[in-house]
């Protein structure tokens, strides 16, 4: 085994959580703190030592946003209110802010369109911007 590799491995333990995606919250807040550790060290310096590594690990904490934390602009309000649905774990009964269920049922499948007042009631309920769901 080479010397590097060997060095890596007696010090794996703490390389392997800045190097590994996050599955949770935390995970990801330990990303993002680390993240601000390395830029406010230099590493967004291309010739600093860290700087590969500070990239890696704004590509994982990218990830886990895109993943968790979508943009408005990059999913229509249907898409928007799926996700929000599976992320909290609703069913279609679950969503007064449209209607009953039948209406769900339409709005997902494209059947029917969000009107204003629902888009209003479900930005308010997802903390999110009314673009969201209006635009």
């Amino acid at each position: 085994m080479n010397a590097r590799l060997s060095t890596a491995l007696m010090h794996w333990d703490y390389i392997a959580p800045l190097l590994t995606p996050a599955s949770t919250e935390d995970e990801y807040q330990a990303l993002v703190e680390s993240l601000d550790a390395l830029l406010d060290s230099g590493a967004a310096d291309e010739a600093h030592p860290l700087a590969g590594l500070a990239g890696m690990v704004g590509d994982l904490v990218s990830a886990y946003e895109q993943k968790h934390y979508p943009m408005p602009g990059e999913m229509s309000g249907v898409e928007a209110l799926a996700f929000f649905m599976e992320r909290d774990n609703l069913r279609q009964q679950d969503l007064p802010e449209i209607g009953n269920q039948a209406k769900v049922s339409e709005v997902l499948s494209g059947r029917r369109a969000i009107n204003l007042r629902q888009a209003k009631s479900l930005a308010e309920r997802f903390g999110v911007p009314l673009a969201l769901f209006a635009g």
